[in-house]
């Protein structure tokens, strides 16, 4: 019997062996792929004084963002789709009003974040109905996987309401294709000046819109052409395009107007010259008749 197994004890061995390593290797998270959704979490705060909550560890505590009405769920983003995303906060309770306080006065900042790479279901899972924690133990931590994205949320402080800007800009950048494809590499939030802000009192819902960009890398294109100084090819056609104009005005002025005038004042001035020569073609034609022998006196 022994005998028998001899031959393919070996190959056992070593299939035992590879199974054994495969399973010791951590995860490898895959990129996104192009549409694919991303979550968004924030920082959970305490309303008193807007700082963060931790658990019994010590690790900071993530809620999903805000639940979107025209979705039903926390506002996300889709991976590489730039879009204008509509996100309307139903009704703002007294601890979201006051939450709001400390992020337009600044004393806190909304400080959230998206996955780098697509979690893992079960995890995806937990962030979408528990919230994820901070996990820092050095195996695998959390705070690794994910990347920050700060939301500058703009506005003014009054005794018995608010001013919000509710139009934001989205910044993403994605970690080159070449590089680490489907990962993301930074992002941020900031309110802009877009439209005027919206006041907001406890009870209201809170309109905000995001205007969603991606970038395929971490530089930024340049968008600024100057104030002036500068030849651009906008200015370029702008010139050729009004000296056409111009010279099509004059073109047309000229020989409809200015060239029929002077043909006309030409004309009158040879026909002057020939009514006030002596004769006819300049030969005289006097009262003697021709060369002086005209019917003279009788006697």
């Amino acid at each position: 019997m022994l005998d028998r197994l001899a031959p393919i004890l070996p190959l056992s061995i070593a299939f035992l062996v590879t199974l054994a390593a495969a399973a010791q290797e951590p995860f490898v998270q895959t990129g996104y792929k192009v549409g694919q959704t991303i979550p968004v979490s924030c920082l959970n705060r305490t309303i008193d004084t807007g700082e963060h909550i931790t658990d019994e560890s010590g690790q900071l505590s993530y809620i999903p963002f805000y639940t979107c009405n025209e979705t039903g769920r926390p506002f996300e983003l889709l991976f590489g789709v730039e879009k204008d995303i509509n996100c309307t906060v139903d009704f703002i309770d007294d601890p979201f009003f006051h939450l709001l306080e400390f992020y337009v006065h600044n004393d806190a900042p909304l400080t959230c974040r998206i996955p780098t790479k697509p979690l893992p279901p079960s995890a995806l899972k937990e962030a979408f109905e528990k919230g994820t924690k901070d996990d820092t133990d050095g195996q695998g931590a959390l705070s690794e996987v994910y990347t920050p994205m700060i939301v500058a949320l703009t506005g003014t402080l009054q005794l018995s309401h608010l001013h919000v800007s509710t139009s934001l800009n989205v910044l993403v950048h994605a970690a080159p294709q070449s590089i680490a494809p489907g990962t993301i590499a930074a992002a941020t939030a900031y309110s802009i000046a877009r439209d005027p802000p919206t006041r907001i009192v406890i009870g209201d819902s809170l309109p905000l819109r995001f205007s969603v960009r991606w970038y395929p890398n971490t530089s930024l294109p340049s968008g600024w052409t100057g104030v002036g100084g500068h030849l651009t090819f906008s200015t370029l056609v702008y010139c050729l395009i009004s000296a056409g104009a111009s010279a099509a005005i004059c073109l047309a002025y000229f020989r409809g107007i200015e060239l029929p005038r002077r043909l006309k004042s030409h004309g009158k001035d040879r026909l002057g010259g020939v009514e006030r020569g002596s004769g006819l073609g300049g030969y005289g034609i006097a009262n003697g008749g021709f060369g002086g022998y005209g019917p003279g006196k009788r006697d």
